[in-house]
């Protein structure tokens, strides 16, 4: 039985993580800010510790004596660059440094995003060997936590993930687009040449990560150009769907009747992304809808290979796309989300 850290076990994919991690036995740690919901936790009997990644004592004392730690804890929006690069550049920068502090460093698995990789060319799908080219505030907050990481691989081994688009049972990130082709029955396209997409469900996603902290490669600390190549993963699917694509295969998940696909040329992605974002300062939090979104939606191809976790982490979908789509809108229909 493994001692095991998660930072972000509140969260959607932190959630599904810890209780796979339960089943197969190991004993679980959580990272937990002061202000969030532990309940869940509480009932699974796991020992949560109370810690912010700014914290740099209380952070060493939570990764002391564990063998493994699975960094999770991460901001998708906020108002300000500098917020994104705090939490995610420098907050990843901190729980590095905490386990090369310890006698014995455990691993360190780093859920990144494809988005640090940046979008590929059109009609081409990116590799970890390929030059990060992050083109938004969150993509280059991610990357900024993966050379975080990779300064302190010497000591601490280390395995980067990079997710696609993760959806599943409790994730919110496709959410607006279930809701939109089942209660309105629209798609909306942002541009005329939408991007085709990695994407992954969070079951699949947490069996890889599982496996990178097994069996994984690790950073290669002399690697002047970052963390780049080996020990690094995409997670996604080897089908890139285009958003026109992604509300067909929406369509029939949720069964409808029919379905309207709209396209937005520019400039209005850019206006709706400035939209949510005057609504998102309204309200005092970010809205979904962004700017920085946008900047990712109208990117030219975000298809990104798995041939590497395929390879070295006998990394293969489980179900179809369309299978685990039916089932996520199941689960937004019991749970009252649609």
């Amino acid at each position: 039985m493994a001692h095991v850290l998660v930072t972000g076990a509140t969260g959607f994919i932190g959630g599904h993580l810890i209780r796979v991690l339960v089943e197969l036995g190991h004993q679980v740690r959580c990272l937990v800010r002061k202000s969030s919901r532990v309940e869940s936790l509480r009932e699974l009997r796991l020992e949560c510790v109370e810690a912010d990644l700014r914290d740099s004592a209380a952070l060493e004392r939570a990764v002391h004596g564990v063998e493994c730690v699975f960094h999770l804890a991460a901001l998708t929006s906020a108002f300000r660059r500098s917020t994104l690069m705090e939490v995610n550049g420098q907050g990843c920068a901190h729980v590095a440094r905490a386990c090369a502090a310890q006698p014995q460093p455990p691993v360190l698995v780093v859920v990144s995003s494809v988005a640090a990789a940046g979008p590929a060319k059109r009609g081409q799908v990116k590799t970890e060997q390929d030059l990060p080219n992050p083109l938004s505030n969150y993509g280059r907050s991610k990357r900024a936590g993966e050379l975080a990481a990779g300064q302190f691989a010497a000591r601490v081994p280390t395995t980067i993930v990079r997710p696609g688009i993760v959806f599943g049972a409790g994730g919110r990130e496709m959410l607006p687009m279930f809701r939109a082709v089942h209660r309105l029955r629209v798609h909306a396209v942002a541009g005329l040449q939408s991007p085709p997409l990695s994407v992954i469900h969070v079951s699949d996603l947490v069996e890889l990560l599982v496996r990178a902290a097994e069996r994984g490669q690790r950073v290669v600390a002399a690697d002047h150009n970052g963390v780049r190549g080996t020990g690094c993963y995409f997670a996604c699917r080897d089908e890139y769907p285009d958003y026109f694509e992604f509300g067909r295969l929406l369509h029939q998940a949720l069964g409808n009747p029919r379905t309207s696909y709209l396209h937005f040329p520019e400039p209005f992605p850019w206006l709706a992304g400035g939209i949510g974002e005057l609504l998102g300062r309204l309200r005092g939090r970010p809205f979904s809808l962004n700017i920085d979104k946008i900047r990712e939606a109208v990117a030219p191809s975000w298809a990104c290979s798995c041939a590497a976790a395929r390879r070295d982490l006998g990394f293969a979908p489980r179900q179809t796309l369309l299978e685990q789509l039916r089932q996520t809108a199941v689960w937004y229909r019991e749970h009252g989300w649609l």
